[in-house]
């Protein structure tokens, strides 16, 4: 009857998210209303009470605000430019090297920034006039620009890390260290996706002129700045000189710190980046509530329980269901937004996969890496939008097309780290995290 329950609950769910009701407000109402039908009004007020205050209260939680306004920092400081620049003086020559420089600009911009819009919106004013002046097809630069901002969420410091963690109770140190070997992996199968588009279109990504030294040398110069952020907040963290949230905090102070000494922080300017990152946190943390009171419905039933015994009475491998759970989220990314999607299932899912005996670390990184192939995925993916919204003369039909071989790279991606879990766990082990 419980399971019957949280079925009809999620289908009641799915059907107010397609009927254009926010996200937040389904998971939320559906929730309340599940838990005041099994447990009683009181209980289920009672529980939809606790969960508002505790996460306004949550200390933990102000990492989300920190590392959003420091990303906002950052790219009103232009950091991005010099990124672009700094990648371009030693690929830009090869064929392709443009996108490639755009995916290794990507990378770096994601390394403090945390979100795959961001990083998308920022790389299409930054990458996308380069690549047109030297005739690039607009399919390889639109895609390579949505597929790269999708390196925001992998690399560290990550927002949907950040959520998994706190949601499932899981070391976000750890999960920040164990996303950069995976992310550096991301970088070359994507730069291998620009190589093979390129192979077969060569027209569409002709060669750049090639870079002195001199130059080179003085493009990484002016990089300083970004890796002196990373290494200070990153490396805070690992060194266990101080915590996630505190090392959230000093990197928005350095980017604010930054963007200050470059003079592009006028005070209209800094009302503007605090409105935004107020908005943006707001909207994370509906949608979080939301998620945890519906997560309070799933587990008051017997779903994740039946689960298990599903997979235990009909002793199905380990990874055949990490093989099924992939394909099942996959499926969702191309029909519902991605933060949602994750919020949804991992109450669902994050049981079964511990009582199988797969590290939450690990698992965490492989929703990392199916929220990039979602944000990516026809019809709904985000950054394909984003992309869009700033380049309105770009056709719908030619980002789709231009996305597609970074959509297989990506799943290549998600096959290599479920069938090889050391590439994210090695790190972590090697920092005694």
């Amino acid at each position: 009857m419980a399971v019957t329950e949280a079925l009809v609950g999620l289908a009641v769910m799915l059907a107010l998210s397609f009927a254009r009701v926010p996200i937040a407000i389904s998971m939320g109402l559906v929730g309340f209303l599940g838990l005041w039908w099994m447990r009683g009004l009181h209980p289920s007020m009672a529980s939809a009470t606790t969960v508002v205050y505790e996460s306004g209260f949550q200390y933990t939680l102000s990492v989300v605000p920190l590392f959003i306004l420091m990303g906002n920092f950052v790219t009103r400081a232009g950091l991005s430019r010099e990124l672009y620049r700094a990648a371009h003086t030693f690929v830009g020559h090869l064929r392709g090297g443009l996108a490639m420089s755009t995916v290794l600009a990507c990378a770096g911009f994601g390394a403090i920034c945390g979100s795959s819009i961001a990083t998308a919106a920022t790389m299409t004013k930054v990458a996308y006039p380069s690549m047109n002046d030297h005739r690039y097809s607009d399919a390889l630069a639109a895609g390579v620009i949505a597929a790269g901002g999708t390196l925001g969420i992998l690399i560290p410091p990550s927002t949907i890390m950040v959520i998994y963690g706190i949601m499932t109770d899981t070391s976000i140190a750890k999960l920040f260290a164990a996303g950069v070997l995976p992310g550096l992996v991301a970088v070359i199968l994507l730069c291998t996706a620009v190589q093979y588009i390129c192979w077969r279109d060569p027209a569409g990504g002709p060669a750049a002129e090639r870079s002195t030294w001199r130059v080179r040398l003085s493009a990484v110069k002016d990089v300083w700045a970004v890796a002196a952020l990373f290494v200070v907040v990153m490396g805070g963290i690992y060194g266990g000189v101080f915590t996630a949230t505190e090392g959230a905090g000093i990197g928005a102070f350095g980017a604010f710190c930054f963007a200050l000494a470059r003079r592009t922080l006028s005070p209209r300017a800094l009302l503007e980046v605090l409105v935004d990152s107020a908005r943006t946190t707001a909207m994370l943390f509906m949608i979080l509530v939301g998620a945890l009171i519906f997560a309070n419905f799933v587990n008051y039933t017997s779903m994740p329980a039946d689960l298990k015994a599903f997979v235990s009475n009909y002793r199905i491998h380990p990874t055949t269901v990490m093989v099924a759970i992939c394909v099942i989220y996959v499926v969702l990314g191309t029909a519902m937004e991605e933060l949602s999607m994750i919020l949804l299932t991992v109450p669902v899912f994050f049981p079964l996969v511990v009582s199988l005996g797969f590290d939450p670390v690990w698992f965490g990184i492989i929703i990392v890496v199916v929220v990039q192939i979602g944000l990516i995925s026809p019809p709904v993916g985000m950054n394909m939008f984003v992309v869009k919204s700033m380049l309105p003369r770009i056709s719908t039909a030619t980002i789709f097309r231009g996305v597609t071989p970074f959509v297989f790279a990506e799943v290549v991606l998600l096959g290599i780290l479920v069938f090889f879990p050391a590439i994210s766990l090695v790190l972590p082990r090697m920092l005694k995290l």
